[in-house]
């Protein structure tokens, strides 16, 4: 499966995990196939319903492109709004009548009780410095880019370091680990399925673990699943 554009307009950035970025580049540079993980290849709007599905609980809210990513919840009302720009991202939350910046006091907390916290969901490993090359895998049998960042210095980040696999053909971020500052896994998303929609493959479920980093074994499960366009 190649995830291919129907056309492309100048490089905007969206949600990586969500839309599936197209700028795969032939020569293997750390640096350079981040920078395409950023790339919103869209040339449209788009709204999509989706849901956190975490055993029998459900949590529906919708998907809204529109030169930015929304993520609109119901029940209390709540609007977290990223931006992708060229050297950072910016996560906004409205919320009780008010609009405020995700600061990094909250980045562990969870996203609508889930296994997604406000750091993962603002993408900050992208924007990470020195990224390397250490490997190539096949992930659901697409050759990948393995590629692993140190987290900034300074405490900002629940993680040490992160690892993410990356489509080589497509340039699709498949799979995101993230590590303890010693070094131990304590989540991981992982795309599972993909659809297309309005000639565009896109997310249709992925997978986010939370470990427990001494025993290793899995203390949470949350889908995150694409249900087609609103």
């Amino acid at each position: 499966m190649i995830f291919r554009s129907a056309r492309l307009r100048k490089p905007h950035a969206l949600f990586a995990l969500i839309l599936f970025p197209l700028l795969a580049r032939a020569e293997p540079d750390a640096t350079a196939i981040l920078e395409a993980a950023r790339v919103n290849p869209l040339g449209q709007k788009i709204t999509l319903n989706a849901q956190l599905r975490s055993g029998s609980a459900l949590t529906p809210f919708q998907i809204i492109v529109d030169g930015r990513v929304r993520y609109v919840f119901a029940k209390p009302d709540q609007e977290l709004i990223l931006e992708l720009q060229d050297d950072a991202s910016v996560l906004t939350e409205r919320l009780g009548g008010k609009t405020a910046t995700v600061r990094p006091a909250r980045y562990d907390e969870p996203v609508r009780s889930s296994g997604l916290t406000y750091e993962d969901l603002s993408l900050k490993f992208l924007y990470w410095k020195n990224p390397a090359i250490i490997g190539e895998e096949t992930i659901r049998t697409r050759p990948s880019w393995k590629i692993e960042i140190q987290a900034p210095r300074g405490g900002a980040s629940q993680y040490g370091v992160a690892r993410l696999w990356i489509d080589k053909v497509s340039g699709a971020l498949l799979r995101v680990e993230g590590y303890d500052l010693k070094g131990r896994l304590v989540r991981r998303f992982e795309i599972v399925s993909a659809q297309k929609l309005e000639g565009q493959w896109m997310l249709k479920q992925m997978r986010i673990e939370t470990f427990d980093p001494d025993t290793k074994k899995t203390t949470a499960r949350t889908y995150l699943e694409v249900l087609g366009k609103a």
